[in-house]
């Protein structure tokens, strides 16, 4: 997650510490956070001992830690939390057709962030996990996002820095824009090894009544075994409840 907060306010400097924790860590000491947040190290170890106290951080003998507060905070996003509800059961009907790995993911800035993820003791080792971000541009469930973004938004993603994560990552603007064309005309994106190599994805888009992308759906799977265009219909099905039911509430609940 990246801030545009100022880093010399309190809050910033909140930021900074909370973004320093990565992904596999269990505890991290005081001179390591120091070091990954550029903050003085006096500074670190104010901030966090309130954070210990307001639960955000939890202190042991190896260092700090992510609290148990942050989960409980993010957990009342009523967004996230109202999608969740309500497209979890169609990933577990998704997961129980396909017996494949199932995502959630939404939009934030150039990036999907997944919200949910639903694999047996089978299920690919893809990149992504809940909460990670991955880009828009590799990867199915972020073209289905992208392909329905404005006209601005993608003009700025592809014509920006398209890194190449494997061999047949596409990463050319204009072959690009016509994958979203196909995103827009069969309701469905692809990928084959684009994010990671052996793996296959199908996704569709969860839209809002402005057309615009709330969300996406996806399932992936090995390339040995699974073949995306074998589920086009149920995938599309499962992002189509889910927008339908999301309408209703709208509605129901205007507020």
């Amino acid at each position: 997650m990246t801030s545009s907060l100022d880093p010399r306010s309190v809050l910033g400097r909140i930021v900074l510490i909370l973004d320093a924790f990565e992904v596999d860590d269990h505890a991290v000491g005081l001179s390591e956070l120091a070091r990954r947040s550029g903050l003085p190290k006096a500074t670190v170890h104010r901030i966090c001992q309130d954070l210990v106290a307001a639960r955000l951080l939890n202190l042991s003998p190896a260092g700090y830690s992510l609290g148990r507060g942050l989960f409980e905070l993010g957990l009342r996003a009523s967004v996230e939390r109202t999608l969740l509800e309500i497209a979890v059961p169609f990933m577990q009907d998704l997961y129980a057709r396909t017996c494949e790995t199932v995502h959630l993911g939404v939009l934030d800035g150039d990036e999907v962030v997944y919200l949910s993820k639903i694999g047996g003791h089978r299920q690919v080792a893809a990149p992504s996990r809940v909460g990670g971000r991955m880009p828009l541009y590799c990867t199915a469930i972020g073209r289905a996002l992208l392909a329905h973004c404005d006209s601005a938004t993608v003009d700025r993603i592809l014509s920006g820095r398209l890194m190449r994560r494997t061999a047949r990552t596409i990463v050319g603007p204009g072959l690009l824009r016509a994958q979203l064309d196909r995103v827009l005309e069969g309701g469905v994106a692809f990928e084959y090894e684009e994010s990671s190599a052996g793996v296959a994805c199908i996704a569709a888009p969860i839209l809002g009544a402005d057309g615009r992308p709330l969300a996406a759906i996806s399932v992936t799977g090995p390339t040995s075994r699974f073949r995306p265009a074998d589920h086009v219909d149920p995938v599309r099905a499962a992002a189509i409840g889910v927008e339908s039911i999301l309408a209703r509430r709208r509605v129901s609940n205007p507020r």
